[in-house]
């Protein structure tokens, strides 16, 4: 929880602090890169480090992280301009990758399938207070001790969590180091190899498609020449990703991630989970201060109130599907999440605040029974030597889903917000911004030259924007829920555990939906991928 305290922090910390870094190391123009590489870094490495803890094992990978990212805040702090800082951010985010999806994975191999609610839960809880805690702290800090003790502080919580992870975190003997021979139970003799270039064509390709994601329409036009050309790149190195995991011994992104029906399905709800994300995180705050003229911090917390009911509801869903299964919960969940985006477009205008909040709470009720779930229903569909690279895989696929989704959202909001400006009445037309953020500026700016006529078409224009953000989120919904349908298995084929029902009981209850997990597992012993087939 301590490490996880780091990567949940660290968004939430920062962003209080812009002015303040901006006001001293300049670079207004490029200061969005200090969320951009840093989200950069960290998508791009989860499934490489998901691969490693599998070949190290948890262990090495989730230290070698935290140090990573200890370094990185340390030179943060050192940084002397804003390239440099932005650069000391990526180094930052190659330690949060490998914190993210290591801890996720530790608490499914410590934990059997009736706790893991309960941890996943208090890994919930730590986000839940750092949406809260982590902007008031960073500006606490950045007015009265300086902006570079935003990152000082990682220092005393990341040192503690490597002792404690260093001293207490017990790993099965049988992992070891790359090049070392394993002989697995019953299994054939194996010996560890690292896919360093699959490693480094899956960053290349992640790096160049989530560059042009998130600078498209932002530092140049979408049908721009560096637009076409990042994307043609990046298409071109997902063909090179395909060719070097397909003759990779041991790939970083094997294979069985998409053959295996559960696995699969997973990824898309959880990809459309993270561009259903984009509404309530980066356009509900506009809303709330644009249209109905809150201040940040009680914008702040009309969003984050859904962090409340979030944990709540993820540690209360294994009653659910510990009676009806893994997938038929998350229907539910993501079913119950679709109807709740689809009541934002009902709210009146202007409204009180208490309304987004009230759907801001279902929504984290509904979205914790639709997420949890899916978590712990793929680690457990795995054994140990696979739980890092499946943990990984769905993690990205959600990382993905939310640059794809502040890139398409973003137009959805900007194109509507055009047409409703061009249909402006003729009387206050001419000064009015053009674009979301000029428009949510000009509103909250306490000097805006706006009349009350121009400010009033202005906020229902920028409601309307919202709304159609909204629907969008919907059709997001509407996608998980088809993949859940569609592709998942009824039951999920569980490894050796007890207490579900029929057909989630063990692998060989689901061999026959084609995930390929069970064979032979369900005596107790852990076979190494391919062995007995």
């Amino acid at each position: 929880m301590l490490g996880m305290a780091l990567a949940a922090l660290d968004g939430t910390i920062v962003s209080t602090a812009v002015p303040q870094i901006v006001g001293d190391l300049g670079g207004f123009t490029v200061f969005s890169w200090l969320f951009a590489g840093y989200l950069l870094a960290v998508t791009v490495t989860l499934p490489v480090y998901g691969k490693l803890s599998d070949t190290f094992g948890r262990k090495p990978v989730l230290i070698t992280g935290i140090a990573l990212f200890l370094v990185g805040s340390v030179l943060c702090a050192l940084a002397w301009n804003m390239p440099a800082l932005i650069a000391f951010r990526i180094v930052q985010g190659l330690g949060g990758g490998a914190i993210q999806g290591t801890v996720q994975t530790v608490a499914a191999d410590l934990y059997p399938l009736k706790e893991r609610p309960k941890i996943q839960a208090k890994l919930s809880t730590v986000w839940a207070v750092s949406a809260v805690a982590g902007p008031a702290l960073g500006g606490v800090l950045a007015t009265y001790a300086g902006w570079r003790w935003i990152f000082l502080i990682n220092l005393p919580v990341g040192a503690v969590a490597m002792w404690l992870i260093a001293r207490y975190l017990r790993e099965p003997e049988r992992v070891g180091r790359a090049g070392r021979v394993v002989r697995e139970p019953g299994g054939p003799v194996v010996r560890s190899r690292i896919d360093w270039p699959g490693a480094l064509a899956v960053f290349a390709c992640g790096g160049v498609l989530l560059t042009a994601l998130v600078q498209g329409g932002v530092a140049w036009p979408w049908l721009s020449a560096p637009s076409l050309a990042l994307f043609a790149t990046s298409a071109v190195l997902v063909v090179v990703v395909v060719m070097v995991e397909r003759r990779a011994a041991e790939p970083i992104l094997p294979g069985w991630v998409w053959r295996r029906r559960t696995i699969a399905a997973v990824n898309v709800a959880l990809g459309a989970l993270g561009l259903l994300m984009v509404a309530p995180t980066v356009f509900l705050p506009t809303y709330a201060q644009s249209v109905l003229g809150l201040d940040p911090t009680a914008a702040g917390f009309v969003l984050s109130i859904m962090t409340l009911s979030w944990p709540v509801s993820a540690a209360l869903s294994q009653h659910v599907y510990r009676r009806i299964g893994f997938r038929q919960t998350a229907i539910i969940g993501i079913s119950l999440a679709t109807l709740i985006l689809l009541t934002f477009p009902l709210l009146p205008f202007p409204g009180a605040a208490w309304q987004p909040a009230l759907i801001m709470l279902l929504l984290g009720g509904a979205l914790g029974i639709f997420q949890l779930p899916l978590i712990v229903g793929v680690q457990s569909t795995v054994g140990w030597s696979e739980r890092g690279t499946a943990t990984a895989s769905i993690l990205f696929y959600r990382q993905l889903g939310q640059s794809v989704g502040a890139a398409l959202f973003g137009a959805v909001a900007n194109a509507t917000l055009a047409s409703r400006l061009e249909s402006a009445p003729a009387a206050i037309r001419d000064g009015l911004p053009g674009d979301l953020d000029s428009v949510s500026h000009a509103l909250t700016d306490p000097g805006s030259a706006l009349g009350a006529g121009a400010a009033d078409y202005l906020r229902r224009a920028v409601d309307t924007a919202v709304d159609h953000v909204y629907v969008g989120a919907a059709g997001a919904g509407v996608v998980a829920l088809v993949a859940l349908v569609v592709m998942a298995p009824r039951r999920f084929p569980v490894l050796g555990e007890v207490g579900l029902p029929r057909g989630e009981e063990d692998s060989g209850a689901g061999g026959g939906v084609g995930d390929g997990a069970g064979d032979g597992v369900g005596d107790g012993v852990e076979r190494v991928p391919g062995a007995g087939r």
